[in-house]
């Protein structure tokens, strides 16, 4: 990739994160609260991105006076609102826009965006066909997991990763992915290996926690099930590989007996400090 194109690939990047911010915040700020959630997790954009009010109406705007414009039909904030292109009273005073190309360069430097990207070069290892939620590497560094929200496990073999990375193995046949696990029937929360055997454990908001055996290399399906009763969050073996620690929807964590899939719930709750769901454990 020469220079050109990677600075044009840059400002084009930097274009889209900017137009997701705006999205997100317009829909955030205009009590469109789910919708606004579903976007920002679609394009990793923070809920809470800071925009100008009616800034993306301004743009647009702006737009559509530079577009009527161009076709030689003129400029006049009543044109821009007629029945076509009307905008609810909702959004406020909108102001009139002028006959100008719209600069976005001057919008890039929103609090909380990214001013520059790092010089570096992407491989493409594989994909879900979702939003990937977790991922974790095992204990000794040789395998990586990666859960998804289209239900789906995919485990990576490290050192095949590494070999794709190589100059030669560019396009090379090395394929990196040698497991996918398909057993659940909601999105995949969080994954983790067991720190002596070759299991990995996931999470999900079906509310069931899976071990996968992953040394059965026909193996697709969980070989244990544990049925919780929340949407499971977050998982953490213990060391010892003898129990599991589940952060689920329930403001109570959930230790259970991996050997027996005993579940057990502290006694005294006000020790926890926990009133609401519990996103992340560890042990």
């Amino acid at each position: 990739m020469d220079s050109n194109n990677l600075e044009q690939t840059l400002q084009e990047g930097k274009l889209y994160r900017y137009v997701n911010n705006l999205i997100v915040a317009h829909l955030r700020d205009h009590n469109l609260t789910q919708a606004a959630s579903v976007v920002a997790s679609a394009t990793m954009t923070p809920l809470s991105v800071e925009a100008s009010p009616n800034k993306l109406l301004e743009l647009v705007a702006k737009g559509l006076a530079v577009e009527k414009d161009e076709t030689g039909r003129g400029l006049s904030t009543s044109a821009l609102f007629d029945s076509s292109t009307a905008l609810p009273t909702a959004y406020g005073s909108i102001p009139a826009p002028r006959a100008v190309s719209v600069d976005f360069s001057a919008a890039y430097d929103t609090k909380g965006s990214s001013k520059s990207f790092p010089k570096h070069e992407t491989r493409h290892v594989s994909e879900h066909k979702n939003v990937a939620r977790c991922a974790r590497f095992s204990p000794d560094g040789r395998f990586l997991a990666s859960g998804s929200a289209d239900t789906s496990i995919k485990l990576f073999e490290v050192g095949k990763i590494k070999q794709m990375l190589l100059p030669e193995g560019k396009d090379g046949p090395v394929r990196p992915v040698i497991r996918t696990f398909y057993d659940h029937l909601q999105p995949v929360n969080d994954v983790d290996f067991h720190p002596q055997n070759t299991i990995l454990i996931s999470g999900a908001k079906d509310q069931t926690i899976k071990f996968f055996d992953f040394s059965k290399t026909t193996a697709k399906r969980a070989s244990r099930v544990i049925q919780d009763t929340h949407n499971v969050r977050s998982l953490s073996f213990h060391p010892s590989g003898d129990f599991l620690l589940a952060g689920t929807d329930h403001h109570i964590p959930h230790l259970y007996d991996v050997n027996t899939f005993q579940c057990y719930l502290s006694a005294n709750v006000q020790e926890i400090g926990v009133n609401s769901a519990i996103n992340q454990v560890c042990l």
